[in-house]
């Protein structure tokens, strides 16, 4: 067995990628009983993140596994479809599986991503989006990327359209506990965005 390659991340670098696999795993399948208990644990402070942190948490605090798969299920769901379609090529082509995706799965192939033999879902969707953030902010899958490749990956993936997912998904009629989780997406984008469009090409 190989020791495993001990990457120094900085501490914010570790902070974003834990937000990214946060978001990935609400998004991903209702929140269960142990993650609504971690989530009620979190604390946030005055920034616009932080207040939707705090929202969240407090939501977690009153909702039960129950009412979140009910309202997980209306949103991405549905009888046919639900609510929202949480994928990169439907927000940019109003079609599901189209040039999003093939340019996706050409960058993940490049970086040695690839699809789980138990994941059925499209890789463009947000859920996964997120995770693949994460595991390349601290080199889950090799050597973590470099900000310029964060960056690059951000934008072309991420960027075009996450921003008003998250949107949609604090304003989505069935939205109750995953407004907050629209909420702190949307913050955390904007963040990220501001950040990228700051950072040395």
């Amino acid at each position: 067995m190989t020791a495993a390659v001990d990457h120094k991340i900085a501490e914010e670098d570790r902070l974003r990628a834990d937000l990214y696999n946060y978001l990935g795993l609400m998004l991903a399948n209702p929140a269960d009983q142990m993650l609504l208990e971690q989530t009620a644990g979190l604390s946030g402070d005055d920034s616009e993140l932080g207040k939707g942190i705090m929202t969240l948490a407090k939501m977690a605090r009153i909702t039960k596994p129950k009412t979140v798969e009910s309202e997980f299920n209306k949103l991405f769901i549905g009888l046919g479809r639900g609510e929202l379609l949480p994928y990169a090529s439907y927000y940019l082509t109003g079609f599901l599986n189209e040039k999003p995706l093939a340019t996706l799965r050409q960058d993940m192939t490049a970086r040695g991503l690839a699809r789980a033999d138990t994941v059925f879902e499209p890789e463009d969707n947000i859920a996964s989006l997120m995770e693949m953030m994460g595991a390349l902010i601290v080199g889950r899958f090799g050597p973590p990327a470099s900000l310029s490749d964060q960056k690059t990956f951000f934008n072309r993936h991420i960027a075009p359209w996450a921003s008003l997912f998250f949107s949609d998904l604090e304003a989505a009629k069935n939205s109750v506990f995953y407004a907050s989780v629209g909420t702190v997406g949307r913050a955390f984008m904007e963040i990220e965005t501001e950040a990228f469009r700051l950072s040395a090409e």
